[in-house]
């Protein structure tokens, strides 16, 4: 059978930036050329990063984007490099259709394409749109309706983006048709728990569907609220994993792979769902027979605390870098949440640009005081201590504030003084809230909500405790120090805003909210499904009836990094004024 080595390039991109995308590119097609590639490969949309959300409805991006192709097309071969067939995503548009009403306009498409001897040799779209969770494709794109096929050294190679293997019918089964040896998708999948998971057994099935073997590649690295973790996969047509790349890492994946030789004659015409094949010869002639060099293996998997923390420090690093920020700020109160936050961000961008505040009150307790400094000894951190009292006085003084109010004026007094500090330094606010306490609005507007990017909104408190565990089982295990004070971790959780305040004066324990939390946000059930599972009826009302009022307080809280299957943002849309409750009827 032929042989083809292939080179999977599971990168980042950054939305926005043609240019820099297009030297990346450039970049790891002389790497791959250097190891004696015959087929490269980039993932979704890389050329303008993912996803570019309105910016597809911009003609003027769209354009920068097709016309960027080309040029790139012309600079690989320029470099010697134009016999490399070089597979790349970018946003173009659709050369036929028609202008209707609840199109969009200018009919932008998720595309790629096949650069080869300095030309665009082939363009295609993505076929199936995601229209759920934090896709909204519908809106920006219109579908691809072709089957692209190219031959490489005499193998027919069939080309899929992402959504086309996540869906049933479609490419895949044309693929089949088609008599491809090898299909491979581009692919920007965003990170969730378990997805890995979940990711290997589609593409399994899909190998046996299509009948080759399949190729996965995808993206790496973060985009706002969303973390792609890499985990590019390739599978026999059995379904049999080849290779398999690091999660949360940049590599190029060779390998060297034996597959079909491609028809005499060409495949043609139209396949399953209707797609017309677009077939273009690149190199007809088998490579030489070789030694195999690049046989596969897969990378060690992580655990799944493992896995959760490297998506948190990632998505946390990629906000800072891609938006030119040169450090973080963060309030310490010895608390796990703002501790847990301490440690992603100094694993995230380096301790000697994290910078802590202590700020204490009448009502902060000596050990809290101390946990922060013994989490700036352990981490290397800056920290410094700004009393807010004289402040809080002062308001005091002018405003009599009692009860709630007055309880507030203290997180809001640390809130000013956290962006007067970023405002006069230059670093940006992280804020520590997490989602059990964002879920029930257990946090206070201006005050403890302030900030840049919250690097913990999608974890429940459940998981922050362990998560603080396994990083410091994790240093351990490496011989280092630490970085959250046991004594974080061990003490019950208190907002300290009045003497002796405890979070479980206000909240459920925290094992049991947050399991009617995963039930009521992430599984969309009601009251009588979460009732019906064990839980309390009172309580689950209480719970219910709580997360309902505090949605005009989530819409208000900064971005963060997504790590579940539906995190507080795109993939939760609720109105704000709503008076359906749950149990109650309208």
């Amino acid at each position: 059978m032929p042989q083809l080595r292939v080179a999977l390039n599971q990168i980042d991109s950054t939305v926005g930036d043609i240019a820099g995308n297009s030297e990346s590119v450039l970049r790891w097609s002389r790497y791959a050329a250097g190891q004696g590639a015959h087929l490269v490969a980039f993932p979704e949309m890389m050329l303008t990063g993912y996803p570019v959300e309105d910016l597809a409805l911009r003609s003027s991006f769209v354009e920068a984007s097709r016309a960027a192709v080309v040029d790139l097309a012309g600079r690989l071969a320029a470099e010697g490099l134009g016999e490399l067939p070089v597979v790349v995503g970018y946003l173009g548009r659709s050369e036929n259709a028609q202008p209707r009403y609840g199109q969009p306009a200018g009919a932008p498409q998720n595309c790629a394409a096949v650069l080869h001897r300095g030309k665009v040799a082939l363009r295609f779209a993505k076929h199936h749109l995601p229209n759920y969770g934090v896709f909204d494709e519908f809106r920006y794109f219109v579908p691809g309706d072709t089957m692209p096929v190219i031959r490489v050294r005499g193998v027919d190679v069939a080309l899929a983006i992402c959504e086309d293997l996540w869906q049933d019918g479609g490419r895949v089964p044309a693929a089949c048709s088609a008599g491809a040896g090898l299909l491979l998708s581009i692919n920007a999948s965003p990170y969730e728990r378990d997805k890995d998971d979940t990711r290997l057994e589609l593409v399994r099935k899909r190998a046996r569907e299509a009948g080759s073997t399949l190729a996965y590649l995808a993206m790496v690295g973060g985009q706002d609220e969303l973390v792609f973790d890499g985990d590019t996969i390739v599978v026999t047509a059995g379904g049999e994993v080849i290779a398999r790349s690091p999660q949360f890492a940049e590599e190029c994946l060779l390998l060297d792979l034996e597959l079909p030789a491609a028809p005499a004659e060409a495949p043609s015409g139209r396949v399953d769902d209707g797609l017309e094949i677009q077939h273009v010869t690149l190199t007809a002639e088998p490579v030489p027979p070789y030694e195999p060099e690049y046989t596969g293996g897969e990378a060690e998997r992580l655990g799944d605390d493992a896995e959760v923390y490297a998506a948190l420090v990632t998505g946390l690093r990629a906000y800072v870098r891609k938006n030119h920020f040169r450090s973080v700020l963060i309030g310490l109160s010895g608390g796990i949440d703002s501790a847990l936050v301490a440690a992603i961000a100094c694993d995230a961008v380096g301790a000697q640009n994290v910078y802590g505040v202590s700020m204490p009150s009448a009502y902060s307790s000596d050990h809290s005081k101390g946990d922060a400094a013994e989490l700036a000894r352990r981490t290397g951190l800056d920290l410094r201590t700004v009393s807010i009292a004289p402040m809080f006085d002062a308001y005091m003084g002018s405003l009599k504030l009692t009860g709630l109010a007055e309880e507030n004026l203290q997180s809001r007094t640390r809130g000013v003084t956290l962006m007067a500090i970023s405002n006069q330094e230059g670093h940006i606010v992280l804020a520590p809230g997490n989602k059990s306490e964002l879920a029930v609005g257990y946090s206070t507007l201006y005050g403890d909500s302030v900030g840049a990017y919250g690097p913990i909104k999608d974890v429940y408190k459940t998981t922050v405790f362990r998560l603080a565990r396994w990083r410091n089982a994790a240093a351990l295990a490496k011989g280092e120090t630490p970085p959250i004070p046991e004594n974080s971790i061990s003490k019950p959780p208190s907002a300290e805003l009045r003497p002796g305040q405890m979070d479980s004066d206000s909240l459920p324990d925290y094992d049991v909210l947050d399991r009617v939390l995963e039930l009521y946000v992430d599984r969309d059930q009601g009251r009588e499904a979460i009732v019906a599972a064990g839980f309390d009826a009172e309580l689950v009302t209480r719970v219910l009836k709580l997360t309902d009022t505090a949605e005009y307080k989530r819409r208000q809280y900064p971005p963060g990094t997504k790590i579940s299957p539906k995190g507080f943002g795109k993939d939760r849309r609720l109105p704000i004024t709503n008076r359906w409750r749950e149990g109650e009827g309208s």
